[in-house]
């Protein structure tokens, strides 16, 4: 028997967010979803930790899935993010194939989906996910909002 789906993977993602800004890094959390609406793979930014300018929250979910499954390709899967991917990870997660991408907070400023470079309306994209942003988006920019406030101060 498959394990239940998670009622709220938007919620798993944001845990991820928690966890990744307790570590001083930008609390931007992913989880990716299977088929059976459970979770595969779970991350938060590790860009500092790491030292690595790639180590955003969605790379490194989809980079563990796609081991797990033992496959470049995650076509019947779900990217569930709190911020809007940036260029590059819009970008893997066209290469990844990822069925459909779920996102909290726009991001106007460093967004590469609805806005900046709006990577899956590319002539060059060769995969375009379903979307749907927005989800949670006031507590998603929420936590990014009180993270940058109190590195200010």
């Amino acid at each position: 028997m498959p394990p239940d789906p998670l009622p709220d993977p938007m919620q798993a993602a944001l845990i991820q967010a928690r966890a990744a800004a307790e570590a001083g890094e930008i609390p931007v959390g992913a989880v990716v979803l299977g088929p059976d609406g459970s979770i595969l793979a779970a991350a938060g930014n590790r860009t500092e930790t790491d030292s690595d300018p790639t180590a955003h929250a969605e790379i490194l979910a989809l980079r563990h899935a796609a081991a797990l499954r033992r496959s470049p390709r995650l076509p019947d899967c779900d990217l569930v993010v709190t911020l809007e991917p940036c260029p590059m990870c819009a970008h893997a997660i066209s290469l990844f194939r990822v069925r459909r991408l779920i996102f909290g907070a726009y991001d106007p400023k460093g967004g590469g989906v609805d806005h900046g470079a709006r990577i899956f309306d590319a002539l060059s994209c060769h995969h375009r996910p379903d979307i749907v942003g927005g989800v949670r988006e006031t507590e998603c920019a929420a936590l990014l909002r009180d993270f940058f406030q109190d590195k200010r101060q």
